[in-house]
C-alpha cells in the first residue's frame, strides 16, 4: 500500500465502511440501550438513580483509558487484531453485567465492557483515514453518523419495549448478541489498512513521544476539544435525559426512546446534509457556521431556563437544535484533527476518543451530581460544555489562517 489513500468516496455507503459504521456503533449502543431502565435497575439493586447514573460516567472513563492502549498497539499490530480482541472483551463483559446483583459489580463490568468497546471507538477511525484523504474522510465520518444516529434512536426505544416483556437483564443479552455478531463480521470481512511503512514500533519511548508531540500540535489538540466537549454536552444530555424526561417531566419510560430517538434523527440529518455540502464548501467552514448556530441555541436554552419559562417543548427544541449542529461539527472537527497525522493516525486517534470520552465522563458526572429536579443541571451543564468546544473551535480555525 501507499502513503497516499488508494479509495475515493461517492456517495453511496460502501461496504467496509457500512463494517466501521456498524462497529463506531457499538459503544453508543451499550450507553443508550439501558438508559430507560435506570430507575428499575435502580429499585432491583437497591441504589438511587444517581449511582446508577455514575455506571454510563464509569463507562466512559474506562473508554477514555483504554483508547489510550488501543491506539498505539494499532498502530503496531495492525488494525484487525486489536479490534477482534476488543470485541470479545466486549462480549464476555455484556453477559456478566446481565449476572449481576450489586451497583458495584455493576460499575466494574461496565468498566471492563469499555475497555473492550473502546477498540470500536479507535480503530475505525484510523482505518478510514488509512484510506481516505482528509475531505473524503469527513464525508465518510458523516456517512458513518447515519449508522451512529440510527443507535440512540432504536436503542433506547428497543430498550424501552424490552422492559414492556421481560427485565433489565435482558437488554444486556441483546447488546452481548450484537457484540458476538459483529467479531464474526469482523473476523469474515475485514481486511487490514495499515500500510507496512506506516507500522511503529511498540516501544515506550516512541509511545510517550507520540503524545507529548500530539499535546504539542495546536491543531490537532484543539480541533480535538472542539470535537471533544461537543460530545462532552451529547454525554451530559444521554446521562441526565432519563431524570430530566421520566421524573421532571413525567413521560413514561416505553415512550422516552421516542423523545431521545428525535434528538438523534436531527443528529442524522445534519450529518448528511453536511457530508453532501463538502461537495461545495471545505470542513472549516461547516465547523465555523455550525458552532456559531449551536452557541446561540443553548445559551438561548439557559437563560429561559434560568428565568423559568423553559418547558418540555422548549427543551426539546434545543437538544434538536443542539444535536442538528453537532452533526456537522464532530465529523468535520475529528477530520481537521487527523489531516495531518498519517504517521501515527492509530495514536492521534485514540487520543482524540480520550478527550471526547474524558470530557463526555465528566459533564455526565457533572449531571449526576448535581440534584436539582429541574432542566438546570442538564442546561447549564450542555452550555458550558457548547462554549469551550465553540472557544477551542475559534483557536483551532485561527491556527489554520
Amino acid at each position: 500500500m501507499s502513503n497516499t489513500p488508494q479509495r475515493h468516496l461517492t456517495n453511496r455507503i460502501p461496504s467496509w465502511l457500512l463494517l466501521m459504521g456498524l462497529l463506531t456503533a457499538l459503544a453508543p449502543l451499550a450507553i443508550d440501550m439501558y438508559l430507560p431502565a435506570f430507575p428499575l435497575i435502580a429499585a432491583d439493586l437497591h441504589t438511587t438513580e444517581g449511582n446508577i447514573e455514575r455506571t454510563l460516567a464509569s463507562y466512559l472513563f474506562g473508554m477514555a483509558l483504554a483508547q489510550l492502549f488501543y491506539g498505539p498497539i494499532s498502530d503496531r499490530f495492525g488494525r484487525k487484531l486489536p479490534l477482534l480482541f476488543g470485541l470479545i472483551l466486549f462480549s464476555i463483559a455484556s453477559f456478566a453485567v446481565s449476572f449481576t446483583q450489586n451497583v458495584e459489580h455493576l460499575t466494574l463490568w461496565r468498566i471492563a465492557q469499555a475497555f473492550g468497546g473502546a477498540a470500536g471507538a479507535v480503530i475505525p477511525r484510523a482505518v478510514i483515514r488509512d484510506q481516505l484523504d482528509t475531505r473524503d474522510a469527513a464525508k465518510a465520518l458523516s456517512m458513518i453518523m447515519l449508522i451512529m444516529g440510527a443507535t440512540p434512536i432504536l436503542a433506547p426505544i428497543i430498550g424501552g419495549q424490552v422492559l414492556l416483556l421481560s427485565n433489565w437483564r435482558s437488554i444486556f443479552y441483546i447488546i452481548a448478541g450484537c457484540g458476538v455478531v459483529l467479531l464474526i463480521a469482523t473476523t469474515l470481512f475485514m481486511r487490514e489498512t495499515l500500510a507496512p511503512e506506516h507500522v511503529t514500533p511498540l516501544r515506550p519511548k516512541t509511545i510517550i513521544t507520540n503524545y507529548k508531540e500530539l499535546f504539542k500540535h495546536r491543531s490537532f489538540l484543539f480541533y480535538s476539544l472542539a470535537a471533544g466537549f461537543g460530545s462532552a454536552g451529547m454525554f451530559a444530555y444521554i446521562s441526565g435525559s432519563p431524570r430530566i424526561f421520566i421524573s421532571v417531566f413525567e413521560v413514561k419510560p416505553s415512550w422516552f426512546g421516542f423523545l431521545f430517538g428525535l434528538n438523534a434523527f436531527c443528529l442524522i440529518l445534519a450529518s448528511q446534509i453536511g457530508a453532501r455540502l463538502l461537495n461545495r464548501y471545505t470542513p472549516q467552514r461547516l465547523l465555523s457556521v455550525a458552532q456559531n448556530t449551536q452557541l446561540t441555541i443553548v445559551i438561548i436554552g439557559l437563560i429561559c431556563t434560568l428565568v423559568g419559562i423553559i418547558n418540555i417543548y422548549g427543551v426539546m427544541a434545543m437538544l434538536m437544535g443542539f444535536m442538528a449542529c453537532q452533526g456537522f461539527i464532530n465529523p468535520n472537527a475529528a477530520a481537521l484533527a487527523l489531516s495531518a497525522q498519517g504517521h501515527r493516525l492509530g495514536v492521534a486517534s485514540a487520543l482524540m476518543g480520550t478527550l471526547q470520552m474524558l470530557c463526555g465522563a465528566l459533564a455526565g458526572l457533572a449531571v449526576s451530581s448535581w440534584h436539582h429536579l429541574s432542566a438546570l443541571p442538564l442546561v447549564a451543564v450542555l452550555a458550558a460544555c457548547v462554549t469551550i468546544s465553540w472557544f477551542s473551535g475559534r483557536t483551532a480555525l485561527k491556527q489554520a489562517v
